[in-house]
């Protein structure tokens, strides 16, 4: 982000203003998040979609974010599996693995970014924009590991691991603990109605993405009150993580 640089057809006073806007933005992510970061261009890249980098008019092109996720991705494992290993002694390999494999999935990621509010702060081409690029879970999981590998290579590993156990430590804790639960509508109905009849309602309040590989995002209610909220490729998958986002609220 140099206010030399210049985009065709567009003033330079023009470019400038727009880099002292995205600046901001990144430092208002930065403060919702709680970080500090020196390198704000590590970020910007961070959360710039290859559909952005492409469209670009800007010479040189904008650098996308495919290289800081393939670290991030690196850096996402590291932290968990050490955590895991440290805090959990009696799980085996296989348990430990497939745990891991459960908390790190795309759709898992994709949870964590939403809860960042992430997909406001993406740099998406237009069309990837218009399609609902924003909420889609396989760009919102890469944007996640990305940011990770983008905060690590600016403020090491130990700041690194501090942030994203900050943000997945009690569902670590929750699964290490109790196993994978696959059918968490259940047990939320089994947690929520011990005292007798409660209500509980899914809503589905959002979908995007192509037919081929869709992104649902549903809502549960427990007596009325909005409790959890999941995503998912299928409108049950969306409701199982709802009801997880619920559990683990209700744990607190």
């Amino acid at each position: 982000m140099h206010s030399s640089e210049k985009i065709q057809g567009i003033s330079t006073e023009t470019v400038i203003a727009m880099q002292s806007k995205r600046k901001e933005e990144l430092l208002e992510f930065c403060r919702q998040l709680g970080i500090t970061m020196n390198n704000l261009d590590i970020l910007n890249t961070a959360l710039t979609h290859t559909s952005y980098a492409h469209e670009a008019k800007e010479q040189p092109r904008p650098e996308h974010n495919e290289r800081i996720e393939f670290l991030g991705d690196s850096v996402l494992s590291i932290i968990v599996s050490t955590y895991m290993y440290k805090n959990f002694p009696k799980l085996n390999e296989g348990e430990l693995t497939k745990l891991r494999a459960h908390i790190v999935c795309e759709t898992s990621l994709a949870q964590y970014a939403h809860k960042i509010s992430l997909g406001k702060y993406l740099r998406l081409g237009k069309g990837e924009d218009l399609s609902g690029g924003r909420n889609r879970a396989s760009i919102l999981a890469d944007a996640f590991e990305s940011v990770l590998g983008a905060y690590y290579i600016d403020q090491g590993l130990a700041s690194a691991e501090k942030f994203l156990l900050g943000l997945m430590k009690q569902e670590l804790d929750f699964i290490c603990e109790h196993g994978i639960y696959s059918d968490y509508k259940t047990r939320l109905q089994e947690v929520v109605q011990k005292d007798g009849d409660v209500e509980i309602t899914y809503e589905l309040i959002d979908s995007s993405g192509p037919e081929h590989n869709k992104s649902f995002t549903t809502v549960v209610s427990v007596a009325g009150r909005v409790i959890g909220k999941g995503i998912g490729h299928s409108k049950k998958e969306a409701e199982q993580h709802a009801a997880k986002s619920a559990l683990e609220k209700l744990k607190k």
